[in-house]
């Protein structure tokens, strides 16, 4: 059973700082709730008048700059939690960003000399991390220095490894609220963790959703002013992370699945690991794919150790998910167990497999995220598996392998600028499946145009902007679909357009935020009308055109570019008006009249990032054409072949 310790300091007296009114009681409020609700093992408060540590000797827990180092400093010096416990620390006073670092301003913290008396957040990072916790999540209720007009709060430097939620931009204050004898901000924080069932805050995702809009409507509701809790995951997979397992649904535990199968697509393995442990917490040990899990990691990791060359084969492939053969060994013993006898001999020896595993080359990419205001804040490299089509004359095709999962089809209400016609979000699976890593080409277009008709004629070079490796734009719903008729006679698969579900699921790749990107979109990433910009995103270069594929040199989490603008791409289904009655299972949704609109997805290099979001939808007439509309191409998954 996984571990819960927290620490809360709250510092309502400063000594050479304004001091505070609510800030003791907020981090007492915090304990309460850590130690009666959330039944937490262990709570250390820090507070003037909080009670010392029953130790030998007492630890005093005055929130001195030396009393709490010190104790961050010898508490975790030899690691008291392990990988599937929870870790958190919250704070609330006094924080400032000085010489590009953030600190937490303690009771004695001198701001004419801050760096030797005040807390860097990355020290308290470094100690939490120590615990050997996993799973460590700082909550920090800290506003700017009332001394230094000047100054930043903290919030632009970004913590390794941990969840961060501030309660505020660095450039706000956070307000403390005399009719609730609370800052706003941890006000807002205990409700969210007491919401159970339906609408509960149990993932760092909803917690931070709801904090993005119940702050600044308390901060209204009282008269203040502008305030904006963010979160920060790092990496970006802990944005799904469950916090609080008892109030987590199968939703949740599917998307964090979710998140473990594209890390071992992506072979982090270290990473995918630490995903699996977690749904493991979630599901109470309960979810045998979690043992399957680690025997799949241990087989993909042996593979991919002979494709570097530790056997004969160096093509560089790796084997594919599903197979079973693996050792013991690479199973945590704290895993092994709970595992039933007669499973733990079958997994010492190699199962019979009625033919070898299918192998796949993999490719390497970069992974952007940034921040509302569209700055990086986040840069990684991903992996996946993918094959390529020869479609003559030194024209290729590269499908890539869209690993299977859940997710949250549609956005949600507290989405800027979204549309009645992304309701109601909805959960659903999708099976595996290749997608084209680009957008169709001229250069593909005129490949396969040129071979033999199958229901209808094309034009074999109908766009505005010219170039091989542009998209191809101007070609109608039924130009995509005898395009795909044409590549599945000439290679004996089946392609075709993706589903609506497939395409969403694709472009977000394990991302809730609007963009695949994070929060925003720029034109440093993506090809649209930058004369409308999203949130706190800014403006840039307008091309009006389109642009080579794959030319932002940025992917998405599995692998797939130019998803947000360049071109609109056709999928499959029929327009409906919102979600209701959507299938759950990733097909497409059809009504019995193939004339009527079919649907739209990813904006276009005229459109500005409202429409390029993830969840935006748009629709035209199967038989029209337009220069801001492309499509690209799936197929059943590779391994199946």
């Amino acid at each position: 059973m996984a571990k819960n310790w927290a620490i809360a300091v709250g510092i309502n007296r400063y000594d050479n700082l304004q001091s505070l009114e609510y800030a003791k009681r907020d981090a007492e409020k915090m304990k309460d709730f850590f130690q009666q609700e959330a039944g937490f093992e262990r709570v250390f408060l820090f507070t003037e008048d909080s009670p010392a540590i029953p130790t030998t000797p007492p630890i005093s827990t005055q929130p001195t700059f030396g009393k709490l180092r010190r104790f961050l400093r010898k508490q975790f010096e030899q690691p008291l939690l392990e990988p599937g416990d929870n870790l958190w620390f919250f704070f609330s006073g006094h924080g400032q960003r000085y010489h590009d670092r953030d600190y937490l301003l303690l009771s004695d913290s001198d701001p004419g000399d801050l760096a030797p008396t005040a807390l860097p957040i990355s020290f308290v990072t470094e100690r939490l991390r120590r615990s050997g916790a996993d799973n460590v999540v700082l909550l920090l209720d800290a506003c700017r220095n009332q001394g230094d007009k000047a100054g930043l709060g903290i919030g632009e430097e970004q913590q390794q490894g941990v969840v961060s939620i501030y309660s505020c931009s660095p450039n706000e204050k956070a307000y403390e609220i005399e009719s609730l004898q609370q800052g706003s901000f941890t006000y807002s924080l205990l409700e969210a963790l007491r919401i159970q069932g339906e609408g509960n805050c149990a993932t760092v995702e909803r917690l931070d959703q709801y904090l993005r809009h119940r702050v600044p409507e308390i901060n209204r509701k009282y008269q203040k002013l502008q305030q904006t809790p963010y979160a920060i995951a790092e990496p970006i997979s802990k944005y799904h992370l469950i916090l609080l397992p008892r109030y987590a649904t199968l939703g949740d535990i599917e998307t964090l699945k979710k998140d473990a199968y594209r890390a071992e697509v992506q072979r982090k393995w270290e990473l995918a690991k630490q995903l699996w442990i977690r749904v493991n917490v979630a599901a109470s040990g309960s979810d045998t794919e979690v043992y399957e899990a680690f025997v799949r990691i241990a087989q993909q990791q042996v593979a991919s150790a002979t494709s570097q060359g530790f056997t004969n084969n160096d093509s560089g492939s790796i084997l594919l998910p599903g197979t079973k053969e693996s050792k013991q060994a690479d199973i945590p013993e704290s895993k092994q167990a709970d595992i039933p006898e007669s499973e733990q001999d079958a997994r010492t020896t190699k199962p019979k497999l009625d033919a070898a595993p299918p192998t796949l080359p993999v490719f390497s990419f970069d992974i952007v995220t940034v921040n509302a205001k569209g700055q990086k804040i986040d840069q990684s490299k991903g992996q996946a598996s993918y094959f390529t089509e020869d479609l003559g004359k030194g024209v290729n095709l590269e499908m890539v392998v869209i690993p299977p999962g859940s997710f949250q089809m549609g956005s949600p209400d507290t989405e800027e600028k979204r549309l009645d016609s992304e309701s109601p979000l909805h959960q659903v699976t999708v099976a595996s499946f290749c997608m084209g890593k680009y957008p169709v080409t001229q250069a593909q277009w005129q490949a396969v145009a040129a071979l033999p008709q199958v229901n209808r004629e094309l034009d074999s070079n109908p766009s505005i902007f010219k170039g091989k490796d542009l998209p191809v734009e101007q070609v109608s719903w039924y130009d995509a679909v005898e395009f795909c008729a044409r590549l599945s006679q000439k290679t004996g698969r089946e392609y075709r357009l993706p589903s609506e579900a497939e395409w969403e699921y694709a472009c977000r790749a394990g991302e809730t935020r609007p963009f695949h990107f994070g929060e925003t979109i720029t034109t440093e990433l993506a090809n649209y009308n930058c004369k409308y910009t999203y949130g706190f995103g800014p403006k840039g270069k307008y091309r009006k055109k389109t642009t080579p594929v794959g030319s932002f040199k940025v992917a998405n989490g599995f692998g797939l570019y130019d998803m947000h603008g360049n071109v609109w791409e056709w999928c499959t289904d029929h327009l409906h008006g919102n979600y209701q009655g959507a299938p759950t299972d990733g097909n497409s949704w059809l009504i019995d009249n193939e004339n009527h609109s079919r649907m739209l997805r990813g904006g276009s290099w005229g459109n500005g990032p409202r429409y390029c979001r993830s969840a935006g939808r748009y629709h035209f007439g199967p038989d029209n054409r337009d220069y801001g509309i492309g499509f690209r191409v799936v197929c059943f998954a590779a391994w199946t072949l």
